[in-house]
């Protein structure tokens, strides 16, 4: 089996940072013009989940705060809130990646969607806090079930496609570390 350099973990940050990219522009293009816009799930947040539950070293936090930092920007949401959300978010899912290793995809996916669900409704709550003109209860509330059941076929894609897999337990590095 080939095992992962310093140089591998680059290739799998930047194949991170490109598929972000696309993200980012794929929402960022007027392909629904009008009201009535069905809200999709936030693909930017389950690849970092997805990422940080299967391989926590390939994903620096640094990163996934430039990342969220810029999309903030972009997608004109108010800057940092939804940055220090998900870095929180993804920070506690990155305590308990070692945890997740062991167990089941539906322990991973009830773990996730209970972090999810928290930024959700930390997000909702601070924007009611300040006032802060936001979409209506039931509109989020469908971003967030969408967002949840999508996870799934995110896992699927980084697994298959870009061949981001769990650490298995009592596996080294190159150097004899364990991960």
């Amino acid at each position: 089996m080939a095992e992962i350099t310093h140089a591998g973990r680059w290739t799998y940050r930047g194949v991170f940072l490109a598929l972000a990219a696309l993200v980012v522009f794929a929402k960022l293009l007027p392909l629904h013009p009008g009201p009535g816009r069905f809200p999709g799930p936030d693909i930017l947040v389950l690849m970092a989940c997805a990422w940080i539950v299967r391989r926590p070293d390939y994903l620096p936090v640094a990163m996934v705060a430039a990342v969220f930092l810029i999309a903030d920007m972009l997608f004109m949401r108010p800057p940092g809130l939804w940055t220090a959300l998900a870095v929180i978010g993804l920070e506690a899912l990155r305590r308990r990646s070692f945890m997740l290793r062991d167990s089941g995809f539906l322990t991973e996916w009830l773990t996730v969607s209970a972090i999810i669900t928290a930024m959700f409704l930390a997000n909702t709550l601070v924007l009611a806090v300040f006032v802060v003109d936001q979409p209506g209860l039931g509109l989020t509330l469908i971003r967030l079930i969408t967002t949840l059941l999508v996870y799934p076929i995110v896992v699927v894609l980084a697994a298959r496609a870009i061949g981001i897999r769990k650490i298995a337990p009592g596996e080294v590095d190159r150097l004899g570390h364990r991960q």
